[in-house]
């Protein structure tokens, strides 16, 4: 539940981001999914519009994947009984997240963080800290105290 809390954050921050400065919506996670199937030898059944759906639908599905593995590891450590203040929490976790979603990238030409402007790390990093802050507060179950 704290991968799916993190994830909506995450989405949310996303999308005020696109609305308010007027940028479009990234592309990255749709090449990745293309990545993946031409390293994995795998095709994308259809052809324009159909399968431009299935890769875009394919890209948001493995944000939500990372974001649900991120949760599920961030749960464990919990459990096993690492406590860190949330400031602290939440910044390690959008840690991870970035690291789960952005080394794929790397690893698969997609794209060089290196390259980046500083609004691209700002696009980036800033909902990844959405996440991290709804994530950890779910997996600390600290909103009671709110």
């Amino acid at each position: 539940m704290a991968g799916a809390a993190g994830t909506c954050a995450l989405n949310g921050a996303t999308h005020l981001d696109m609305a308010v400065r007027g940028r479009p919506s990234s592309t990255t996670p749709e090449e990745t999914a293309e990545a993946v199937a031409a390293r994995a030898n795998v095709c994308i059944p259809g052809a324009g519009p159909d399968r431009q759906a299935r890769v875009t639908g394919l890209g948001a599905l493995s944000g939500i994947a990372v974001g649900t593995g991120v949760g599920v590891l961030s749960a464990g450590l919990r459990r096993m009984g690492v406590r860190l203040p949330l400031w602290a929490g939440a910044a390690t976790v959008a840690a991870l997240a970035m690291a789960a979603g952005n080394l794929p990238i790397v690893r698969l030409g997609v794209s060089d963080p290196r390259s980046w402007s500083v609004g691209d790390w700002l696009s980036d990093a800033l909902p990844h800290l959405a996440y991290g802050l709804g994530t950890y507060e779910a997996v600390s179950g600290d909103g009671a105290r709110a």
